[in-house]
Formats: C-alpha cells, structure tokens, sequence
C-alpha cells in the first residue's frame, strides 16, 4: 500500500545478457512491463546500431500488411479479432512471415493490377457501347431518305454559340444552299467520351480554336462510370464533333486530349455499326464473367489475410520493439554479451528475475542473467501503481505535473476530494442520478466498450474517466439529497417541520417567506435530512441558501486547503527535512489556524450561541445582535474594534474575545518573518560551520604531518553541524533567499486568495440552482398549464425540449463547467500546498503500452 500514497521505490541495474538469450529475455520483459531502460549509445547513429537491419525487415513487413489491411478494408471485410495475445516469434520465424506478407503481397497486387486492366477494357467498352447508341439516335433524328451525313452538315451557325442542330431546317455548313455538294464537301466527324462537368468548357474551347467551324452534338449518359484507378463513380457525356479538313481535325483531336476526353471509333455506316455494337456486347459479357472471377479470387485472398491480420500485427510489432530495444544496449568486448542499464521497481526485482529466467530457458542458453543494482545520484523515474479504478484519477494528476520520486501522491485522496467538492458545486438529486446511470452503464458495459476501440476522442475522454463521473454523480445524489433540490424541486420525505400561520392567504398573495421569529415549528424537531421541502416555496429561499452555502464553501475550502498543508509535513519526514519542518510546515499551519481557522471557529459559535429572538429579553443573543463574521475579521486584521448597537451591549461573541484576537493575529504576523529569514538564516550559519570545520580538520591534518599534533586546536569543532540546507547545499544564498521570499509571498497571499476561490463552491452552486429553476418555469411548467386533450400532447413535445435542456445544459455544460472549476481547486488551492510535480514519469518497455498506442494511430516505439 506504500506505492499507493508515494511513488514506488525505484532503483538502477546493470543487466548481462548472453547474446543468444537476448531476444528472448527482452520478449519476457516486455510481457511484464516493469523495466525502463536507458539508452547506453546516445550517440550512435540510429542507421549504424547493431539491429537495425532486422528494425528495416520489420518496418517493411508492417508496411506489407498496412497495404493488406487497406485492400481488407476497401472490401468492407470484417477483421477477426479474438483477443489473443501471441507471443514474440523467435527470431527464425521471421523469414517465413516475411515470405508468408511478400506471397500475399505480390498475389494481391497482380490481381489488382488484372482486375484493374480488366475494368479498363470494360469501361472502354462501355463507354463504346454508349457511342454506337448515342450516335444512332443522332444520325436517326433526321428523316425522309436524306443522308444521315449530309443532314449533319447543314447546320445554324450563330453568331455566340457552337454549331447545333436547330429546329429552323438543315443548312450547309459554311456554304450556300445552292452551293453545296455532299461528294465534294464531305465532312469528317470524331466520336467520344468525356467527364460531364467538362463540357461547357470543352465547347467554348471548340468554339473559339475553330472559328465556329465546327458542329457539335452531345448527350449524357445516365448511369455513372466507375473509375478504374480510383474506384470512384463518375458521371460522362457522349459527344459527336462534325468538321471539314486536316487542318481542324488536328485542332480537334488536341482540344480532345487536352480536355482527357477519350475518342472511339465510330463507322459512319449504320450495317458498320450494328454489327460493331454486337461485337461490343458480346466482349462485354466475356468480360463480366472474367471480373466476376478475378473478384472472387481475391475475395478469397482477403478473407484468408483477415482471419490473422490481427495476430501478424502484434506480432510484427513485438519483434519491432525487442530490436529498437536491443539497439540500446551495449557490447562487451568479446562480443558475446550485451549489457544493458534499466530502471526497475524495487518491489518487482523478483518478477523480473523469474521473466529473465523464462527467457533464458527458452532460449536454450546455458549462461545464467546478471542483474545487479547500481549506485547512482540520478532522480529516479516516478511510477504510481494504478488499477482501472484509480487510473483515471491518477491521470488528473499527471495531467498538472508527474510527481517528484517518492513525494505524496495527492491521487488517493483526490478519489474523495474531486467528486465531493464537484458535488458541491452541482448538486442536484435528478442531475446527479442522470450523470450516476451514464457512468454505471459505461462501468457495467466496460468490456464490450473497450474491446470497441472508437477512434471519437470525446468518447474515449469520457470512457477514461467512467469511474469519476460514476463517483461524481453518486456524490452529487448525496449533496442534491442535501439541498433537497431535484430538477429544481424539493422533496417532502419526512414532512416539513414549519408552520407557518394563514399559509392559504400567502399563497395567494405570493408573499410566501418563512420568518423564524412568526413560523417557527413549535413541535421543536427539525428536518431530520437536508434542507427542508417549504423552503423551495419561500421567496427568501436565494437569502437563506446564500448565507448558508456561502460559509459552508468557506469551511470546505480552509478545512481542504489545511489538510494540504499536513501532506508537506509526510513529505518532509519520508526526506528527514527538519529544516523545513520547523521553517516552513509550522509557521504555515500557525498563520492558517490563528487566522482562517479562528474564522471558522466564529462561524460555529454564531451558528450556536445566536438564535432568532422572540421577546425582547433574548435580545442580545438574537439574530439583531450576531456580530458579522466578515466584518470581525477585517478589524482583527486592523486591530480595530467592531462597533455595535447599544442594546446589544457587546460585539464580542464570548467573552476575552479582543484579547485572543490579538494574540492570534501577532503570533500569525511572526510567522512571515519566520518563513521569510529563518531557513536562509540557518543555512548561512550552517554553511559557516561546514566551512569552519574544513579549514580546522586540514589544519589538524597539516599539524599532524609537521609533527606538531600535541599544539592546542583553537575554535575547532570535532564534526560539521548536524542540520542540512534540505538539499540547498549547492545553491548560492542569494538565490536561497529570493526562493524562500517568493515561497512565502505566495503562500501569505495565496492563504487570502485560495480562501476567496473557494467561494465557487457557493457561487456554481447557487447558479446550477437558479439555472434549473429558471428551466422548470420557463419550459416544463409551462406544458402542465394547458388543459383538456392538448395538456397531453403539449406537456409531451415540451417535456421532450425540457428534457434536451436539462442534458444539454444542465448535465453537460453545467458538469463541464463544475468539473473544471474542481479541477482548479485540487492543482492551485489544494496541491500547491506541499506537490511540487517535478519528476518524470516512469515509461516501462511494455508490450501492452507499445500496442495500444499502435492501435489509436502512435508512434510504436
């Protein structure tokens, strides 16, 4: 349990390897997950390590499936994960996986490129088949035994337009009617394919490289194409151009291929292209079937690689990661043993040494592991033992700083800490439950979620932390059962105990506030649990709750930022800092208890002493005489007196309360000059002592020497002083004492302002409140005022907005913004106390870690 409230004892060890045994023993470690080790060739080129040959083959066999895995996905085929874990192959097993992803590989890749040359040549084809249909109806549209060709050539020509067939009759092409002779005047005409969204552009194109002197015609294919290189749908046109001369035939055929059009050949005879459609849809046929087969062929290749694509991905990882790690370690000289140096958990030496025996065994080796523990003056790696349950809060932590080696882990308490002071803030019996079912369901359905794996970061944010939202709902149940507040109603459990006299007429006038000195309860028992349900009915409610939950945040957050000055105290006694417990721990728990403490205290006594006054005896302990907590405190601060109305007679809540003021307030005023100077004092004089003694012990040892150890030793000291500078003793005094004024300037102040920023428990409580309550008025209520028939169907729609609200607002952005706001309070108000969050985190060679960072798209290694 140690390991639970500081980080683990770490220690540093050198580890021989035998060279055949390596592999398997690093495979065991990695398994393990509790060895982090150092790279003892830091600069040695990462292409001129020992292994990087075998990281290459492994880089290459990765990239082999990430290609099989994308064809796998592109087929929408289910990848079959069982959840197994496979070892690390040995290193001879290598070549044939390597053989079993270059045979896939090269299989895939000649099917693709066949069933790519195949849809090629069936595109063609298609695309040919829609000419010879096109076209038919182009040469068809004109009628009475005129020749299909010498009808194309008359033609309108306009003046801002491309020739087109026009409904005014044909007309030559650029001759007179009169003028014109099919046999001389023989037009030739291209026929072809291209992509829809080109064919503005191509015609102006046509229009302006030709002079106009060109006829075009086109008709869009209804059915979308599919791209044989990208595989997607694309949509094309038909087109027939009409032209006369070599010289615009070449123009035109440019202008085609500049725009990618594809041309086909087109006969101009109808038999001619009957019978080349026929052809067409003959191959086309011979063609489907040949697809079909070539699709089911690597159908079947898919299927079989996915099956154990999975199982080939940790594995080739696994080998991966034993290489890089083998690449930071060190050769003897003989070239048969490899040296490594390795963080380790002291706790887990046994583990590893079982791990590394495995290994050797299995690796056949007769040459036994030598792990030794080394001496170093390095800072250890940090490393908290966390379960699921704790982790997520650990990561709070983490998130601040990774905590100094063997400092106080404030994750432990932070499990009661974070949901309760969020609980404050977000108190409300429905929201808490809402928030308290998403966090059960994710914690029961935690398995099947996991084994999901969603790439949503805001899923897997909120599945990280399941086990903080649980808590904090269940904790925000407890506080809303508290305020007696559920979605911004109350609850009447016990029975109110309050009477108040002519409620009726109250009600009526809207004039309901509850006056302790008229309504009180005479039956003298008061609500057993929480708030009481009638005041959700006064209209002094906010003025109750406001007092009330204004000193209740005040108590949680000295009692919250005292416990964490007590954590320092741990700190300094796990590192035999006396120093610093008498300089800094006691001056700071005495400035917080006679100061914030004693306010504290006040409030207690004005909760018990003061009482609401029915006749006018009582009326020096009535609610007209208590003395204002705030405004005591500010004269304690300015030794003044609080004045007071004369028929209270005093301003003092007991008696001898001036002159324990004052002696609170001077003994909390030497307690800044006391943290300010007292350790940079005892350090100087420390470091005088130290310096002293070095200059009489070499003076002994020169006497001595001379042979005059029988002379007296003035002013010597027989040892150097026993108090450490708690680890200031290379640190220059100037430097010393700007740290210590800056440490103490922080906390005088920070003891004022953390005292006022836990005034958000108040302030967050009372909005979410008020929020709730403005929703029920302005939406919910409004559906229960419609009678008859429509009261269903209207209290059903706007039930539904209020309800999208409530989780919108309220539960999500409401629990967002609490959430935050306690996070604030543990890292600045809480923390700062005694965590300082200057250490590294511990990052041990695990196979585990390596694979999920691999799976949510890290780096490996």
């Amino acid at each position: 349990m140690g390991s639970l409230f500081r980080s683990a004892e770490m220690t540093l060890c050198q580890l021989f390897l035998q060279s055949e045994a390596a592999y398997a023993c690093v495979s065991e470690l990695g398994e393990l997950g509790l060895v982090q080790f150092r790279d003892l060739n830091p600069d040695v080129n990462a292409f001129q390590r020992k292994f990087v040959n075998e990281v290459r083959r492994c880089d290459e066999m990765e990239r082999k499936l990430r290609y099989l895995e994308k064809e796998i996905k592109k087929d929408g085929i289910p990848m079959l994960d069982t959840g197994e874990n496979p070892e690390a192959p040995q290193p001879r097993e290598m070549i044939d996986l390597e053989a079993t992803f270059e045979k896939l590989e090269n299989e895939l890749r000649e099917v693709n490129q066949n069933a790519e040359a195949l849809k090629r040549n069936f595109l063609e084809l298609t695309e040919l088949k829609q000419i010879l249909r096109k076209t038919q109806v182009f040469f068809d549209e004109h009628e009475g035994g005129v020749n299909p060709t010498e009808s194309m050539t008359r033609a309108l020509i306009s003046d801002d337009s491309i020739a087109r067939q026009s409904a005014l009759g044909p007309v030559q092409l650029g001759l007179p009617e009169k003028q014109y002779d099919p046999e001389e005047y023989f037009p030739c005409f291209v026929a072809g394919v291209i992509l829809r969204e080109r064919i503005p552009a191509f015609e102006r194109m046509l229009w302006r490289a030709c002079r106009g002197n060109v006829f075009l015609r086109q008709a869009e294919i209804e059915t979308p194409l599919e791209d044989p290189s990208s595989g997607d749908q694309v949509y094309k046109s038909v087109f027939i151009i009409f032209f006369q001369g070599d010289q615009l035939k070449t123009r035109v055929k440019k202008i085609c291929e500049g725009f990618r059009a594809t041309l086909y050949p087109c006969p101009e005879a109808p038999a001619d292209r009957r019978e080349m459609a026929m052809g067409v849809m003959t191959r086309i046929e011979d063609l489907n079937t040949v697809l079909g087969q070539t699709q089911d062929h690597r159908h079947r290749v898919l299927v079989a690689a996915a099956k154990n694509i999975k199982n080939w991905f940790v594995k080739v990882r696994k080998i991966k990661a034993i290489y890089h790690t083998l690449n930071l370690f060190n050769l003897d000289v003989t070239q048969k043993c490899l040296i490594a140096e390795c963080w380790v958990p002291v706790l887990d030496l046994e583990n590893i040494q079982l791990a590394l025996r495995r290994g050797t065994e299995r690796s056949g080796s007769s040459v036994p592991p030598i792990l030794n523990r080394m001496d170093t003056l390095e800072d250890p790696p940090t490393y908290n033992h966390t379960n699921k349950f704790t982790s997520g809060f650990q990561t709070l932590i983490d998130a601040y700083g990774i905590a100094s080696y063997r400092e106080m882990n404030p994750a432990p308490y932070t499990i009661i800490t974070f949901p309760f002071l969020f609980a404050v803030m977000f108190g409300d019996l429905g929201h808490g439950f809402l928030m308290t079912l998403f966090g059960a369901w994710m914690v029961l359905k935690e398995k099947p979620l996991a084994a999901k794996k969603s790439d949503n970061e805001i899923w897997n944010i909120f599945f990280g932390g399941r086990y903080i939202i649980l808590l904090m709902g269940c904790f925000s149940m407890y506080t809303g059962l508290i305020y007696n507040d559920v979605f911004a109603k109350s609850l009447n459990i016990f029975g109110s105990s309050w009477y108040v006299a002519n409620a009726s007429a109250r009600t009526e006038s809207k004039d309901y506030g509850l006056d302790p000195r008229a309504d009180r309860n005479y039956i003298g028992t008061p609500y057993p649990l929480g708030m009481d349900p009638v005041w959700q009915l006064a209209n002094n409610k906010i003025i109750f709750h406001n007092s009330f939950k204004m000193k209740i945040s005040i108590i949680l957050g000295i009692l919250h930022m005292l416990f964490g000055v007590v954590m320092s105290l741990f700190n300094h006694m796990y590192f035999k800092n006396k120093l610093s417990i008498i300089c800094e721990f006691i001056p700071q728990v005495v400035f917080l208890v006679f100061l914030f403490m004693y306010m504290v205290l006040l409030m207690f006594i004005k909760w018990f002493v003061y009482f609401a006054n029915i006749e006018d005896d009582d009326i020096i302990y009535g609610s007209r005489c208590a003395p204002s907590i705030l405004i005591t405190f500010i004269n304690m601060v300015l030794q003044k007196e609080t004045p007071f109305d004369p028929k209270c007679k005093t301003s003092n809540l007991f008696g001898g309360q001036l002159g324990l003021q004052k002696f609170l307030f001077v003994c909390a005023v030497i307690c800044v000059p006391w943290m300010l100077l007292a350790k940079p004092l005892i350090i100087m004089r420390n470091r005088k002592n130290a310096a002293q003694y070095s200059v009489n012990h070499q003076q002994m040892q020169s006497a001595t020497e001379n042979g005059d150890a029988e002379q007296p030793m003035h002013n010597s000291t027989s040892q150097p002083p026993a108090m450490g500078g708690g680890g200031h003793d290379e640190e220059p005094m100037g430097e010393i004492f700007i740290h210590q004024g800056i440490h103490t300037i922080e906390y005088v102040l920070g003891s004022v302002s953390h005292t006022a920023s836990y005034l958000r428990l108040w302030a967050l409580s009372l909005a979410h409140a008020q929020l709730s309550e403005v929703l029920w008025n302005m939406v919910l209520s409004k559906g229960l005022q419609v009678d008859d028939w429509g009261g269903g169907v209207a209290l059903y729609v706007i039930f539904a907005f209020w309800s999208a609200l409530t989780v919108s607002i309220l539960v999500l952005m409401e629990g967002l913004s609490a959430f935050l706001h306690t996070l604030r309070l543990h890292w600045v108000e809480f923390q700062s106390k005694f965590y300082s969050g200057s250490g590294y985190g511990f990052q041990p060679f695990s196979f585990e870690i390596i694979l999920d960072s691999a799976s949510q798209g890290k780096e490996e290694v």
